[in-house]
């Protein structure tokens, strides 16, 4: 489904990404960790378009990936950014429909509309209120919502329970888990790691701007030097 091939990115001086590759297969939940600055972000808004790459390509569906954020969107592409970014001015649903906005198909924007109420209840009790004002853990539901009204088979999503409470950490990877029952294919940024690795089918471990370790999630977690680098104790990934 996506195939990114030997890419280098380059800004501010600084060699962000140093020949990485790596596959997402269709309905396949895959996993990215590693340190702050390890370059996980970077690779997330190179696939997006946001970042030119200096080197190496990537596919989706087997045909180079547009170089444009709304031609990534288009392709099928939705990301869901670190820092739950959400148009604070806005209500809860313009904020999804805002989502939807390269969308012409009027009634499968409503259907949209519905399953991410569904999935969400909070966000549909909360539709007219202001984003601004909803908690971080409402503004993460939102920012991932609005992802989803893309109608994109391939969801980014970038430290999703960053500064949540540890009970909305795990509301949030129970949310992870039922996109992918929607069809949805996911990349994981995560700097929770046993969560990340408990949810996923794979995993890459990329360390200064390159993967240094790839297989399935359960094989990662079980790797001593990667237990010794970012599992540490259980209690304290919980949060």
């Amino acid at each position: 489904m996506l195939t990114v091939r030997d890419i280098h990115v380059s800004y501010g001086g600084i060699r962000a990404l140093k020949g990485v590759s790596l596959r997402v297969e269709k309905g396949e939940i895959v996993t990215i960790i590693g340190a702050n600055g390890a370059g996980k972000s970077t690779l997330l808004n190179a696939i997006s378009g946001f970042l030119k790459l200096g080197s190496g390509e990537i596919l989706y569906q087997d045909k180079l990936l547009p170089k444009r954020p709304d031609r990534v969107v288009k392709a099928g592409i939705c990301h869901v950014p670190e820092g739950r970014l959400v148009f604070a001015n806005l209500t809860v649903e313009d904020n999804l429909r805002m989502g939807a906005y390269l969308r012409r198909d009027k009634g499968a924007i409503a259907a949209d509309l519905d399953k991410v109420y569904g999935l969400f209840p909070r966000l549909k009790e909360r539709q007219r209120q202001i984003a601004g004002t909803l908690s971080g853990g409402e503004q993460q539901m939102l920012a991932m919502g609005r992802a989803l009204m893309t109608d994109g088979d391939l969801v980014l999503m970038d430290e999703p329970s960053l500064g949540l409470a540890p009970l909305l950490v795990q509301t949030v990877f129970d949310i992870i888990l039922e996109i992918r029952a929607l069809g949805k294919t996911i990349l994981l940024v995560e700097q929770n790691a046993y969560k990340a690795l408990d949810a996923a089918d794979r995993a890459y471990v990329l360390e200064q701007g390159r993967i240094v370790k790839e297989g399935p999630a359960a094989e990662v977690k079980a790797d001593p030097a990667v237990r010794a680098a970012y599992l540490g104790t259980e209690s304290n990934q919980a949060g």
